[in-house]
């Protein structure tokens, strides 16, 4: 890859190939709102500014520093300390408006994209945020950040600056999502960085970023505070009105996950998510929710399940073998997992994409576009993924007499058979994995611990019995990032618009890559072509097709054992805690809490 500095003389800069420079940019079509837009749609630009909110965590942070592999720094960092040249509204499938640059550029093939950056951009201790700010923070991230960045990076053929205030990207692959997601680089203070290890984690350097937002008072592994910037630059930028609206957000960290809903009762954190449909029903009859000091809201959406569940690691045996993964998903006894821990409330995940229109046809066969994309990898590709392929459903007894059935079926064919109450195989050695659990590094531990004790004691009465250990969060960022796990808590989420970041998921080039999110360890041509296709659609429809193919190669795969899913969000409270009438249509997910929620009395 190239990289281009140019002097800011006279005649320096390089004018681009030409097109009309954007207040915005979307993947497909042009962006709802108009140039002169003054807010965005689910926001409300007169939401007073003032207050704190608070929120229980569960687990501990050791470093500050959330865009390396190293470490493990609160999460919410990597969205609320920096901004990016574009920032996405999560009302549209995939659209980008100017944030830090003023306009953005790109040709009809989308084969570069140029950004302005606004002059009056400046970094939070004052200084302004310049063009060489930006192309060494895309530069830096992409050869020494966290993998999430290094992908897109090696797709740019070259960076240059065009102009003053202006930098211009030229791809090197066919790519159409590229001008939209370099758009979305943390932008960082280069200055800053000169003479320290940028890829060393810790709480000794508090990184400098252009947000709302700055790191105040903390303690390592115990709390983090971040104030507002009354000096916050852009509070007149459109995208940003109705925005970071609290003058502090306070992070406590729990050891427990289990403590945190007591914290919540006792007024120590101001909302509570509820993962648990029976808990919603059950649990929140606490006095302050009588009284209406907290209230129950439930935010719906319109975005796809994702999947979560239990992912087996397929580097590793017995997991390398389809046939073990499916009488694995047999034996995960759905129906009667869920009336336990949920009094059967919840629907089941039943592909990648589901609850939308990205989803496959559950236990049909493809069709049309679809059937095309899958047909030149018939021969490779796993029973069901073009016949069609569906999750077994139980009776809902704890015995799941037709499920254990068919996964004794199952392993037999794979070699393994139960002798003395032992299921081994031909040299009898027996079938044997470990679960790595977390009791704070995951979704909802509680609620995992739960579900993998009720898996064992099925698995144990086939004479599997898998060994379970709980870590910390070090220990499981450490182990999910070198892939030492057999089976492990799992969860990707999906968006409206999926593009690039499906290949850190699922992408052959990721599976090998420390750090990256594909913890299933699957290098599969027919995902990476449906990836491409995906990337490189210039319709929706074509986008669409490819993702169903996508959807189908995953679920057939049987990588993941699924679990339950929810078309809403259920949040408990302060009465004092506001959010605007108008839901985004991602509901309650980045871009929702706490950046358009309000504090008023």
């Amino acid at each position: 890859m190239r990289v281009f500095a140019l002097a800011c003389t006279i005649g320096a800069f390089a004018a681009p190939v030409s097109a009309e420079p954007m207040h915005g940019i979307a993947m497909y079509g042009d962006p709802e709102l108009p140039a002169d837009y003054q807010h965005l749609e689910q926001v409300n630009p007169d939401a007073p500014k003032g207050g704190t909110a608070t929120f229980g965590e569960s687990g501990t942070f050791d470093s500050l520093h959330p865009v390396i592999t190293k470490g493990t720094p609160p999460w919410q960092l990597r969205f609320v300390l920096f901004e990016s040249m574009l920032g996405r509204n999560y009302d549209e499938p995939f659209t980008l408006y100017g944030l830090l640059a003023e306009t953005v550029d790109t040709d009809e093939d989308r084969t570069w994209v140029e950004f302005t950056l606004r002059e009056e951009a400046e970094f939070s201790d004052g200084s302004p945020v310049t063009i060489e700010d930006v192309m060494w923070s895309y530069e830096t991230l992409g050869t020494v950040g966290h993998p999430r960045y290094r992908n897109s990076w090696s797709a740019v053929e070259t960076m240059e600056q065009t102009g003053p205030r202006s930098v211009k990207f030229t791809f090197n692959t066919d790519n159409r999502e590229l001008a939209l997601i370099m758009g979305l680089r943390p932008i960082l203070k280069k200055a800053q960085w000169e003479g320290l290890d940028f890829e060393r984690s810790g709480v000794e350097v508090l990184p400098i970023g252009s947000s709302p937002y700055v790191i105040g008072d903390f303690e390592q592994g115990r709390y983090l505070e971040l104030n507002r910037n009354p000096d916050y630059w852009g509070k007149d930028v459109p995208f940003m009105q109705g925005q970071a609206n609290f003058d502090t957000l306070r992070y406590d960290f729990y050891a427990d996950g289990d403590v945190i809903f007591e914290a919540f009762k006792a007024g120590e954190a101001d909302i509570y998510r509820e993962g648990n449909a029976e808990k919603w029903a059950t649990l929140y009859d606490f006095p302050s929710a009588q009284s209406g000091d907290v209230v129950l809201s439930e935010i719906s959406h319109k975005r796809p399940t994702g999947i979560e569940g239990l992912v087996m690691n397929t580097r590793r045996a017995p997991f390398d073998d389809w046939r073990v993964r499916q009488a694995m998903i047999e034996l995960f006894n759905f129906e009667f997992i869920n009336q336990t821990l949920n009094g059967g409330r919840e629907p089941r995940i039943q592909s990648y994409f589901s609850n939308s229109v990205l989803g496959m046809e559950v236990g049909e066969p493809a069709t049309g576009r679809v059937a095309e994309l899958l047909e030149p990898f018939s021969d490779d590709l796993l029973p069901g993924t073009i016949e069609g392929y569906a999750l077994p459903v139980g009776d809902g007894s704890e015995r799941n007499r037709s499920g254990v059935a068919r996964a004794l079926d199952l392993l037999a064919e794979a070699g393994y058979e139960p002798v003395d109450g032992v299921m081994q195989n031909a040299d009898g050695v027996p079938l044997s994995f470990e679960i790595v659990i977390s009791p704070t590094a995951t979704r909802d531990p509680t609620r995992d611990r739960q579900i993998t004790q009720i898996y064992r004691g099925a698995l144990q009465r086939v004479g599997i019995d898998p060994t379970i250990t709980s870590v910390d969060t070090a220990q499981y960022t450490d182990r999910t990032n070198t892939f030492d796990f057999d089976m492990t808590s799992y969860w990707r989420s999906v968006s409206l618009s999926p593009g690039n970041e499906q290949k850190l998921y699922w992408g052959s080039g990721s599976r090998d890559q420390e750090g990256s999110r594909n913890w299933m360890g699957v290098a599969d041509p027919a995902i990476d072509a449906m990836i491409d296709k995906m990337l490189s659609a210039t319709s929706r429809e074509e986008s669409l097709a490819a993702t169903k193919a996508l959807d189908r190669i995953l679920t057939a795969g049987r990588y993941v054992i699924p679990f339950w899913y929810a078309d809403i969000s259920r949040i408990a409270h302060a009465k004092e805690l506001r959010y605007p009438d108008r839901l985004p249509m991602y509901g309650d997910w980045q871009g929702f809490m706490p950046e358009t929620w309000w504090y008023e009395e």
